[in-house]
C-alpha cells in the first residue's frame, strides 16, 4: 500500500504526549511507521514510541536537556503540550503554551529541519482573533531570547497572578507565530500550520468546564455536535497538517470545532470571543479575586482529594500498628 502520509521511518516529536491530544498523536503515528519521541513532564505508556523523554517545558534547562537527547534531524514537530492556566499561574501558563514552543523552533528546530519538514503547534478557538489584537502580543513576538521573553512576562504580569487569562493570550501569539514563520520558512520548503480544538475530552476537561460555567456551557462550545470531541478526533487533522496529503497547506489555522465558529460567524451564536483578553485590568486585586471565586469547585475538589488521601494514609497507618502490635518479629 502507498505511503500517503509520509510518515514512514520519518523522526516525529510529540510534546505532551503522556495523556490526551498528545497520546492520541502518538500512538497514530506510531500506526503510520513513524519514529516516535514522546516528551512529557509526566512519563507515558505507548508501545511503540522510540523513546520517552521527560522535560519540563516551563523551564529552559529542561528543554535543552530533552533536545539534546532527541536526534539531531528532525522531519516533524507536534507542540500539543498545553495548560489552561485553572490550576497554573500566569507565568507558567505563558511560558508552557508560548515561550517553549517559539524556543524550541527558533533554537532546535530551525537549525534540525530541511527541505520537506513539518511543524504543526496545538493551539485553541480560545486563540482566535488573533490578528486582530496583535498589539496585545506584539511584545512577545518580537523578543527573540528565552529570557527575553521572560522578561516581557515579567512586565505584563506578577507571577502569582492566576493564568486564566495567560491561557487566551498564549493561544493567540502561538497562532500569530504559526502564520509569521510560516511565510519565514515557506521558501525552505518547511511548512507550519496550527491546529485549533474546540472542546475536547482530555485531562484538562474539568478546567475547562469552571472556566466556562459548567459542563453545558462546554458543551454549547462544540457547534453542531453537541458533546466533546475525542482525543483521537483532533489528533487526525493535527497528523494531516504535518503530512504528505497537506503538501500545500501551509500558514493555515484549522478550526475543529464542529462548527462553532460557521455559527458564530453566522450570527446563529454569541461571540464570546471577540474581547482583549491582554488588558492590565485583569491583574488587579478585584479582577483576581472574581476570577478565583470562578475557580472555587477546582480548589474544592483539591480540598476534597487532599481529604480523602489523608483519610486513606491515616487508615493505613492504624493497620501498620496493629500489624505491628500483632507480629512479634516486628515488635522485636
Amino acid at each position: 500500500m502507498k505511503d500517503y502520509f509520509g510518515y514512514n521511518n520519518k523522526i516525529c516529536i510529540v510534546t505532551g504526549a503522556a495523556s490526551g491530544i498528545g497520546k492520541a498523536t502518538a500512538e497514530l503515528l506510531i500506526e503510520l511507521g513513524a519514529e516516535v519521541y514522546a516528551l512529557d513532564i509526566t512519563k507515558t505508556q505507548i508501545t511503540g514510541v522510540k523513546e520517552f523523554i521527560e522535560v519540563d517545558l516551563s523551564n529552559k534547562e529542561s528543554i535543552d536537556n530533552a533536545m539534546n537527547q532527541v536526534p539531531t534531524h528532525i522531519d516533524s514537530f507536534f507542540g500539543i503540550a498545553g495548560l489552561s492556566g485553572a490550576k497554573t499561574n500566569y507565568y507558567k501558563t505563558f511560558t508552557v503554551n508560548y515561550i517553549a514552543n517559539k524556543y524550541i523552533t527558533e533554537y532546535y528546530l530551525k537549525n534540525r529541519m530541511s527541505y520537506g519538514g513539518t511543524i504543526a503547534y496545538v493551539t485553541s478557538t480560545g486563540g482566535l482573533y488573533w490578528d486582530k489584537y496583535e498589539n496585545e502580543f506584539e511584545k512577545f513576538t518580537n523578543a527573540k531570547t528565552w529570557d527575553e521573553m521572560i522578561n516581557v512576562l515579567h512586565q505584563q504580569a506578577k507571577e502569582d497572578t492566576l493564568g486564566m487569562m495567560a491561557y487566551p493570550l498564549s493561544k493567540r501569539a502561538l497562532n500569530y507565530y504559526t502564520a509569521k514563520l510560516a511565510i519565514e520558512l515557506g521558501p525552505k520548503k518547511i511548512r507550519v500550520n496550527a491546529l485549533l480544538p474546540g472542546s475536547t475530552d482530555t485531562g484538562m476537561k474539568k478546567e475547562f468546564e469552571v472556566e466556562a460555567g459548567g459542563m453545558d456551557a462546554l458543551v454549547a462550545e462544540t457547534g453542531t455536535a453537541n458533546r466533546l470531541a475525542t482525543p483521537e478526533e483532533m489528533a487526525k487533522p493535527l497528523v494531516f497538517l504535518n503530512s504528505d496529503m497537506a503538501s500545500f497547506i501551509n500558514g493555515f489555522h484549522l478550526i475543529a470545532d464542529a462548527g462553532a465558529n460557521a455559527m458564530v460567524k453566522l450570527k446563529l451564536k454569541k461571540d464570546r470571543m471577540n474581547m482583549r483578553v491582554g488588558l492590565k485590568l485583569f491583574n488587579l486585586g478585584f479582577v483576581q479575586t472574581q476570577l478565583a471565586k470562578q475557580l472555587e469547585p477546582l480548589n474544592e475538589k483539591a480540598d476534597s482529594t487532599n481529604e480523602n488521601l489523608k483519610e486513606v494514609n491515616q487508615k493505613n497507618d492504624i493497620k501498620e500498628e496493629n500489624k505491628k502490635e500483632n507480629d512479634p518479629e516486628l515488635l522485636g
